[in-house]
């Protein structure tokens, strides 16, 4: 059972997962949108300034396409640890666009100095308000296996109460191993809304040895933000989740701004930031 009077009195660091690009938003949508490899490597490089430790990291061709090349991953991957070597680097394996396995698990086969920290595991399939995310128990198990052959931390992502259920399924069969960092994402349409009570459901419901960031999809990214740190969590904060900066959409956001702002709160709760260290300690990533 998670322990709410340790965590107002006794707050863990508060981990900031930077989700850079998504499948979704284009220049069109947002002219601050991070596509290239150098765009997205120079915001890592700000957010890592200000004091963001984890990057959720898609990949997109020259049309601006989201792609599944182990190529493109490598090059936005140098790009970053040119001058953030430190930061954990999380790649995605989503299922939106892409539902075959030598596919989706091309990044997994990344190695050596560009071996990615982290990739992403959806545990279940879902609807988004256009789109499905289709994650069969089949492709799960076998991209959860690959990323355990070859060093690569789960990160994983619950839209609902029924794939927190299936991680510890695969716990049980010894696919997924401790510790644990799930990514709680709040607010879409089709799967668990932004409530503090579904939240506080949710996280009761995480297995032991668990650290967890708390996500909104769109207007509701700040409040989902919030309402995870006042539970003694950490944040999913970009442009993956969120275009604008406010509530009636007439300011774009940057990623940067997204995360100055995410800081100034932390910082006023009283809380410190995660720094990549203690994300390297913590979830026992290697490098």
């Amino acid at each position: 059972m998670y322990d709410w009077d340790d965590c107002a009195k006794n707050p863990k660091p508060a981990i900031i997962n930077v989700c850079l690009t998504g499948m979704i938003p284009t220049k069109l949508d947002n002219a601050k949108t991070p596509i290239t490899a150098v765009e997205i490597a120079n915001d890592v490089k700000d957010c890592a300034k200000e004091g963001a430790a984890l990057f959720h990291v898609h990949a997109r061709d020259n049309r601006e396409v989201p792609t599944y090349k182990k190529e493109v991953y490598e090059n936005i991957i140098a790009k970053i640890k040119e001058e953030n070597d430190d930061v954990i680097i999380c790649v995605s394996t989503s299922g939106r666009n892409f539902n075959e396995f030598e596919k989706r698990s091309q990044v997994l086969e990344v190695d050596g100095d560009l071996r990615p920290d982290m990739a992403s595991l959806t545990l279940g399939s879902l609807n988004f308000p256009q789109q499905a995310s289709v994650n069969d128990p089949q492709m799960l198990q076998d991209l959860a296996k690959k990323m355990k052959d070859n060093g690569i931390k789960p990160e994983l992502e619950v839209f609902d109460t029924g794939m927190i259920n299936y991680s510890k399924y695969l716990i049980k069969k010894g696919i997924l191993e401790p510790p644990f960092y799930y990514n709680i994402l709040l607010g879409s349409l089709g799967s668990a809304e932004a409530n503090p009570i579904i939240l506080s459901h949710m996280i009761e419901m995480l297995p032991e040895n668990s650290y967890w960031a708390v996500a909104g999809i769109g207007n509701y990214q700040l409040y989902a933000n919030c309402l995870g740190l006042a539970m003694g969590g950490g944040v999913r904060v970009g442009l993956e989740d969120n275009i604008y900066y406010d509530r009636d959409k007439k300011e774009y956001a940057s990623n940067m701004n997204l995360v100055e702002r995410i800081i100034r709160i932390i910082k006023s709760m009283g809380r410190e930031l995660a720094t990549p260290e203690y994300v390297r300690d913590i979830l026992q990533l290697g490098g």
